[in-house]
């Protein structure tokens, strides 16, 4: 077997949004692969046979990312796979096209084009779908324009991209750019007569649109704003033949995260933030579809409802939560792995999986459960559940494990304050010999509300393949444990940091053919953050790479997508209240203090930890004398490590590779 190598990835297969067929007797998933040449991804669409068990390729267009079902034998997907298509939009006219193919054979074909830039599309009937699309009152549609009003229109399009006017916050969002103005729409289309009507209001902002059973009414998230988007929302009733809709709980300080239709009935998930802030996890209640009235059912319910398991091997997504026969089903994260679960009208919650790692996505279709996850060191691959016993269908990724050197995680659990335990894992370098030092790295996850847990983490393995012990874990603020866990509001820097040292000093304990002299630290935004705190508050470290960091969280607050909220509820403090409070949790007020030599990672276009957090802590870091080196990648955002163009991912990971080979070797 073969050292596994940087660039490996490239070669790796990553699996999503896999969907039953309307009968229960296919499903569809997304493959995708890195592609060199264009330095991107291809995307492509598969077809599992329940019945047989034969899994093929559907679609060879490297474009195809998402689908829905017609019926049992065909799918549609958005595509852009005409020239003239492609040449238009780069022009600036805004549409989506869509094709469908039969599962039977042959080609895709045209279905239908609509002028606007669809986000969600689901079926009603033989030609009705329901939509939801991104509206903008400074774009007008074209489609009813002369030549000359929409070659003006055109015109006047490429010369704006030269401005940007900000008129309300957030004004950017990480991976979008700038959204001035932009709302999300619910929209009728008729794909018989090529005509669509808006369905929600200009200033509306919906999500989470659920169909009932019979596809006559729409239950959604919304809320209407100008100037400041606020963390509150309330659920809304759509009578799709009527046309109309209307508010069916209060616009009040709450958080809706999902409701679906369960026959008549509406359980829905939401959360009051009173306890634990805008990371609260949240509870389930039974909505009354007519009077809005809500009921609590799950009053002592603590578990967040996402798949919160870090991983950089996977592209692409999945619902979290999908509805079969009288259950809502739904993911939770608990410990180091997520899980299926379903809930039903009585508030009676069962387990699905057991078996530790990552569910990524799944469906549910008569009980029969398909999923795509991490099992283990496996990389992503698709499995059927079946009584409670789990089979893999796919073997994409089997390769890793028959070519390449890993290195199991060893799970390590430390009592770093009374009642307080942490988990984390130690992996060792691949070839480890007892009497031999080696150097280490700590690894932080993002978040601070995510997990680390025991399934591929590609750099890591690939550090172990270095010759390197990497350590890990999910101290305070971390996800999996519950909301008091979970909770560091006001605390970023202590509570967190204490674990986070005490897991080291444990490791350094357990594994003495570690080098002390030789420990490097890294992570990425969250985890930036505290490698940036880390290294103002000790020098055991002799080298770091901080990833997409925070350093300042006055600028954070200020210049980011999510920081004028986020800020306020993570730090318990503004400028306005509490300067000295956030100047303290900022980990440049202790720039002066650092000797540790730190490598610094960040995008151009991150606008969920925006570039100057990282220039900041450079620059003081120079101004001091302490060997420092930033390398920001142009055209990439806060997903550079997981969904970046591939290039730019080794590069990312050679030069953190490099700088700890530079100091820690």
């Amino acid at each position: 077997m073969e050292r596994l190598k940087l660039d490996d990835f490239t070669r790796y297969t990553f699996l999503s949004g896999v969907e039953y067929n309307p009968s229960g007797s296919r499903a569809c998933f997304v493959v995708h692969k890195a592609d060199m040449e264009e330095n991107g991804y291809s995307s492509n669409l598969w077809l599992y046979d329940v019945g047989t068990g034969d899994i093929g390729q559907l679609t060879a267009f490297d474009k195809e990312k998402g689908f829905i079902w017609l019926d049992d034998d065909t799918v549609l997907f958005p595509g852009m796979r005409k020239p003239k298509d492609r040449e238009k939009a780069k022009e600036g006219e805004v549409f989506t096209v869509y094709y469908k193919i039969s599962v039977k054979g042959g080609e895709a074909r045209e279905a239908f084009r609509i002028p606007l830039a669809v986000r969600s599309i689901q079926k009603l009937d033989d030609s009705r779908f329901l939509l939801t699309a991104t509206y903008n009152p400074n774009r007008p549609g074209l489609e009813e324009m002369t030549e000359e009003e929409r070659a003006k229109e055109l015109k006047k399009r490429k010369e704006e991209k030269d401005y940007e006017v900000l008129e309300e916050i957030p004004y950017w969002r990480n991976g979008a750019g700038f959204t001035r103005k932009n709302r999300t729409r619910i929209y009728l289309f008729d794909a018989a007569t090529g005509q669509y009507e808006p369905l929600t209001p200009e200033l509306m902002d919906v999500s989470a649109v659920r169909l009932n059973a019979d596809r006559t009414r729409a239950v959604f998230i919304a809320q209407t704003w100008q100037g400041k988007l606020e963390r509150i929302s309330a659920l809304h009733i759509l009578d799709i033949q009527a046309k109309s809709y209307r508010q069916l709980t209060p616009l009040e300080e709450f958080s809706w995260r999902d409701a679906h239709f369960i026959g008549d009935r509406i359980l829905a998930l939401g959360s009051d933030m009173k306890s634990y802030g805008l990371n609260q996890n949240p509870v389930f209640y039974l909505v009354d579809a007519g009077t809005g009235q809500r009921t609590l059912l799950t009053p002592d319910f603590d578990r967040s409802t996402w798949n919160s398991v870090g991983s950089d091997c996977r592209l692409g997504g999945g619902d979290p939560h999908r509805t079969d026969g009288n259950y809502l089903y739904f993911i939770t994260t608990e410990g180091g792995s997520s899980y299926i679960n379903r809930i039903d009208l009585e508030g009676r919650i069962e387990k699905i999986t057991a078996a530790p790692g990552s569910v990524d996505s799944y469906d549910v279709r008569d009980g029969k459960i398909l999923f795509i996850g991490l099992r283990g060191l496996r990389l992503q691959e698709l499995y059927a559940l079946e009584e409670g016993t789990e089979r893999k269908l796919t073997s994409f990724n089997d390769w890793v494990q028959e070519e390449r050197t890993l290195s199991v995680p060893e799970p390590l659990r430390v009592e770093t304050a009374p009642g307080v335990t942490v988990d984390g894992w130690v992996i060792k370098p691949v070839g480890y010999e007892e009497g031999r030092k080696y150097p280490a790295i700590l690894d932080i996850h993002g978040g601070p509300k995510t997990v680390y847990g025991e399934v591929f983490f590609h750099e890591m393995q690939l550090w172990a393949n270095e010759g390197y012990f990497v350590f890990f874990c999910n101290p305070r603020g971390s996800d999996g444990k519950g909301n008091e866990f979970a909770d560091i509001r006001g605390k970023y820097g202590t509570i967190d940091y204490e674990d986070l040292m005490a897991f080291t000093d444990a490791v350094l304990a357990r594994y003495p053919g570690i080098d002390r002299s030789r420990v490097g630290v890294t992570g990425g935004s969250y985890g930036g953050f505290m490698t940036n705190w880390i290294i103002g508050h000790t020098d055991r470290f002799k080298a770091a790479a901080s990833q997409r960091s925070i350093s300042n969280w006055v600028s954070m607050g200020f210049t980011t997508d999510i920081g004028y909220f986020f800020t306020e509820d993570q730090i318990a403090a503004t400028p306005w209240t509490d300067i000295d409070k956030v100047w303290w949790h900022s980990p440049l007020k202790y720039a002066d203090k650092v000797k540790t030599p730190t490598l610094f990672i960040h995008s151009d276009e991150d606008y969920r930890c925006w570039l100057p957090e990282a220039l900041q802590m450079f620059t003081a870091l120079r101004y001091f004398g302490v060997e420092a080196r930033l390398c920001m990648f142009r055209g990439e955002n806060h997903e550079l490590s997981r969904s970046g163009k591939p290039k730019h991912r080794i590069r990312r990971l050679q030069e953190i590779t490099d700088w700890f080979n530079k100091y820690l070797k």
